[in-house]
């Protein structure tokens, strides 16, 4: 392998968690992220975090959400779930309109040359 194609592929051993995973089967998940040291014991400095999964289908397919959730157990966070896969919903189809909008308003016409403001360079004036 050549040096330029060389990646340095390492895991922070400073951060490291251990994942459990909570399922329904239906609608989505849990995963609880438990902070550990690199040999695999506990880190009780740093805090669990839980994160929520879910899998909407739309008419264009599966529109998967991730989100964070702020909890303190695994109980606290089934209560914490729908509203926070809700709001990861309502963000997720507002960036959706921003990139419609920008898709739409992003409109090539002929005579343009990816010059900023359009046109062709020297005013728009073209010589046959």
């Amino acid at each position: 392998m050549s040096e330029e194609n060389k990646v340095d592929i390492r895991l922070d051993t400073e951060s490291m968690y251990k994942e459990e995973v909570f399922t329904d089967r239906k609608m989505g998940s849990i995963r609880i992220m438990t902070p550990v040291n690199k040999d695999g014991s506990v880190d009780a400095d740093r805090t669990v975090l839980y994160v929520g999964q879910a899998q909407l289908m739309t008419p264009m397919g599966a529109l998967p959400l991730v989100f964070d959730i702020e909890a303190t157990s695994l109980d606290d966070a089934l209560e914490k779930y729908p509203e926070n896969a809700q709001v990861a919903l309502d963000k997720t189809m507002e960036e959706l309109k921003e990139m419609r909008r920008q898709q739409a308003s992003s409109i090539v016409m002929p005579g343009d040359q990816g010059i900023p403001g359009g046109g062709a360079p020297g005013g728009g004036i073209q010589m046959p």
